[in-house]
């Protein structure tokens, strides 16, 4: 895909949505981060209704570790993998008491030392939060990326590099939530809505799906 595409890709996601954001429901760093962590393998909408309960009783690392493992547990409980992620958490916790006075810190080298954390989940702790550039690429950006052309590449890691180098510099503070929310609601998994998509004509994917009858 040639840069006057990307840049007119890019163009048209802004316009449709000037000010991008997660769908993820937090207000401080440390609500993002544990949402975040919470999120693998399972839905933002998940995530929100579990943290909808959690959060008004318990908001911050100390608050977390005196609920405990136990009370913790039955509050994420219907999110997959609850019981690794629950650890992960009160682990979290624990290290941001003792070493960051209960902040989260703000470089992924520190990000991804904590449990459960890993570059993706530093990543968009890093853009969201701390508004830094960066690219996490989960499943929606890696399909869109690969389908569209935009960044081709075998793994999240090429694709997050190619990314980086290829979307124009003044898209790439929120290039990763248009790509993400392009993946779930337009360019889905198994039949892509082409016939609904603001870049349908500059996208480089050749089985596009047409219109349904009813559309």
């Amino acid at each position: 895909m040639n840069p006057a595409k990307r840049l007119e890709i890019f163009t048209r996601l802004r316009e449709a949505n000037p000010n991008p954001e997660t769908e993820l429901e937090y207000t401080t760093p440390f609500e993002l981060l544990i949402a975040v962590l919470l999120s693998a393998q399972a839905t933002d909408v998940g995530v929100n209704k579990a943290t909808r309960k959690l959060y008004p009783v318990a908001n911050t690392p100390q608050a977390i570790l005196d609920l405990g493992l136990d009370e913790l547990t039955e509050y994420i409980r219907t999110i997959g993998l609850y019981k690794t992620k629950a650890k992960n958490v009160i682990a979290t916790c624990q290290i941001l008491v003792d070493q960051y006075g209960g902040e989260v810190p703000q470089t992924r080298e520190e990000l991804e030392q904590l449990p459960g954390v890993g570059r993706k989940t530093a990543n968009v702790v890093l853009n969201t939060a701390f508004r830094q550039i960066a690219m996490a690429v989960d499943t929606h950006i890696f399909r869109v990326s690969n389908r569209t052309g935009i960044a081709p590449g075998k793994n999240v890691d090429i694709v997050e590099q190619k990314l980086m180098k290829f979307v124009p510099k003044e898209f790439l503070m929120d290039a990763h939530h248009w790509l993400i929310l392009h993946g779930r609601y337009t360019c889905v998994a198994r039949k892509p809505k082409c016939w609904n998509c603001i870049i349908a004509e500059l996208c480089e994917f050749k089985g596009k799906t047409p219109a349904p009858a009813d559309a």
